[in-house]
């Protein structure tokens, strides 16, 4: 973390040098965007999935301190608003602990029947859970929002129904409504308007519109290579005597053509390639060109003809590169168990994004670059993930191959996944598009990054960014939300529902297995406990010592696993013993009464390896801890 902190302070010397005059203030989003998200920014729309079309006035997104709006063309593309997004709204003087609002500790809170706020599926009339927290970072100013988080996916193409009731200020009196929602909603969901300060309706997006794009991707590459081997270049092999690395015997690199779907050289900034004119619902299409996809290959010396490597795809941290296959525990997991590692760069979140991205903090309107790379990452692992599979891939080159001509590698198992960190969050979207492997390690994961941002240390610096361009915090969770609606195209949060059941069309069903770090710095375990809701993992019991959550009831909404093993989806929550519960708001784990961070311990845990290879091998999820929180000793 503190490399990427230095690369992250050194390119803003650059976006922002010093000594740079910067506005007082920024141009304040208009009143009207509150609350958000809601149907009043959508227009009807037969072609859509959802019946309806986001539209955004030129001039209604927020501005940064130069008065630019954010673009709002590629938002008015969607069908409908985020699946994770944050509800924001406005109420003067509320005090959430007066009013009995349902915090992070307690999720429970919010299913009461007498909970002041209320979040209706209008497809069941049934309420899901949430919890709501004021924004830590406007404390003590008069437009603090109240941010409200769904505890679980929000269901795709669903009307939902947002009941603001019985808000009260520090003092304990009411706070008066402000306008009443038309009553027919409530009465069918039995909810008394007595006391309503505020309702309104809002419609999430649909499947198509989430995922669309890079399943035609997909399917379009896909049938254009069909059962062949993508080509690939070899640019380097090193092979390590012993004394040089007791671990790896080979590290292979070169590059993999796949099919661009950017425009131009598909560099940091490049955006999905579409035929034109661009509609709504249109789908990229490739420019015929390829984009050479970097890779990475660790050989263990374990892997012989007689013992072939088992072949896993490795997915590294936030604004990483491939070489983190070079870490200390993925090369003890690549020798104990026999696996050769293989990564690629996530593009839009790599090393060689960090100036794009950083810009990206002072000029929200460059953000659908992101997760447009991003989607093009996607198949650029999956890709890389059938060279290592195909019979005229990797097996038949050399460098994959011992002195006599002999393969190392196990095409027969089949393939698999491990990331960590950004690469358990990317890795939840690139599991549920998977067609070449069925099951993936999610190391210290989650999903929606509207979340998961500033309950991070790691963007801090971005956070300085955020603070001179947009430095109003309205304006500022505003955006949050609104780069969650695209970055869903990209991440776990828009995926996350067909991860595990219901997949995906011309996909299977999928397991995974999510290892967490309690207290962790860097991913909110908050977040991945919403993930584990939204795709049904069991959690393995006890998760931890008595006195060590500050839940109510810990993880809140997720069963505990059956007797083991278990074959199913699954969360083990590690425990280091020298970090603490986080805070129970929008603010990262910065400071001593935290503990050290624990985001690198799940990884580096003998026990934690064996499950991860076992699961990852044979399916089975096995108790590695004696039926004690883990690790245990």
């Amino acid at each position: 973390m503190r490399r990427l902190l230095l690369m992250v302070i050194a390119v803003l010397a650059v976006v922002v040098p010093s000594g740079t005059a910067v506005a007082a203030a920024s141009v304040s989003s208009p009143p009207g965007l509150l609350p958000f998200p809601s149907d009043r920014f959508t227009v009807p729309d037969r072609s859509s999935a959802t019946g309806r079309r986001v539209h955004f006035p030129a001039d209604a997104l927020p501005a940064n301190v130069a008065g630019k709006h954010i673009d709002p063309a590629e938002w008015n593309r969607q069908d409908g608003f985020s699946p994770g997004t944050p509800i924001l709204v406005h109420v003067p003087g509320l005090d959430p602990v007066a009013s009995g609002i349902a915090p992070v500790t307690d999720i429970g809170r919010s299913l009461a029947a007498d909970a002041p706020i209320v979040l209706l599926d209008t497809r069941t009339w049934q309420r899901t859970p949430y919890w709501a927290e004021l924004d830590a970072h406007a404390t003590g100013r008069p437009d603090q929002l109240l941010i409200i988080r769904p505890a679980v996916a929000l269901r795709e193409a669903t009307r939902y129904v947002v009941v603001l009731r019985g808000l009260r200020d520090h003092t304990g009196a009411l706070i008066r409504g402000k306008s009443p929602h038309a009553g027919a909603d409530l009465r069918r969901a039995h909810i008394s308007s007595h006391n309503l300060y505020l309702a309104w309706d809002f419609t999430v997006a649909s499947e198509r519109n989430l995922t669309g794009r890079v399943l035609r991707m997909r399917d379009d590459a896909f049938a254009a290579l069909g059962h062949h081997a993508p080509a690939f270049t070899v640019s380097q092999v090193a092979d390590f005597t012993p004394e040089q690395d007791a671990r790896i015997a080979r590290q292979v690199r070169g590059t993999v053509a796949v099919p661009s779907y950017l425009t131009g050289t598909g560099g940091p900034g490049s955006r999905l390639h579409y035929d034109a004119p661009l509609r709504p619902d249109s789908l990229p299409t490739t420019t015929g060109q390829t984009y050479a996809a970097d890779f990475v290959c660790n050989i263990p010396r374990a892997a012989t003809a007689g013992s072939p490597a088992h072949l896993s795809l490795y997915g590294h941290g936030l604004l990483g590169s491939p070489t983190e296959i070079n870490a200390g525990n993925v090369k003890d997991m690549s020798q104990t168990y026999d696996f050769m590692f293989c990564a690629t760069s996530w593009i839009g979140l790599a090393a060689a994004d960090v100036p794009f991205v950083a810009g990206v903090w002072s000029d929200l309107s460059q953000f659908p670059a992101v997760p447009d790379r991003l989607q093009q990452s996607f198949l650029n692992f999956l890709f890389l993930g059938r060279a290592m599979t195909a019979p005229r891939g990797f097996a038949a080159n050399p460098a994959f191959q011992d002195a006599q001509g002999h393969s190392l590698l196990d095409r027969a198992g089949g393939m698999h996944y491990d990331g960590n960190s950004q690469g358990g969050i990317n890795g939840g979207a690139l599991t549920a598009i998977a067609q070449d492997w069925t099951r993936s390690v999610l190391g210290v994961p989650a999903m929606n990054y509207s979340t998961l941002l500033q309950r991070s240390v790691d963007f801090a610096p971005f956070q300085q960014l955020m603070d001179q361009s947009y430095p109003d915090p309205a304006d500022q969770q505003l955006t949050l939300a609104l780069i969650q609606m695209l970055w869903d195209r990209g991440e776990a949060n828009g995926y996350a529902q067909h991860l595990t059941t219901d997949p995906l069309p011309r996909t299977p069903a999928h397991r995974v297995l999510m290892h967490v770090a309690f207290g962790d710095h860097q991913v909110s375990p908050a977040a991945a406990q919403v993930e584990a809701r939204t795709i049904g993992a069991r959690i393995h019991q006890p998760a931890l010592a008595p006195g060590w959550s500050d839940e109510t009831v810990p993880f809140w909404g997720i069963r505990p696993l059956p007797p083991y093993p278990y074959r199913g989806s699954a969360l083990v929550v590690w425990n280091s013993g020298q970090a603490f519960a986080p805070p129970p708001t929008n603010l990262a784990p910065a400071g001593p009464q935290y503990g050290t961070d624990p985001h690198e311990f799940p990884r580096a845990q003998p026990s934690a390896q064996l499950q991860k290879a076992t699961f990852l091998l044979t399916g089975r999820v096995i108790d590695v801890c004696a039926g004690a929180p883990c690790p245990h000793p």
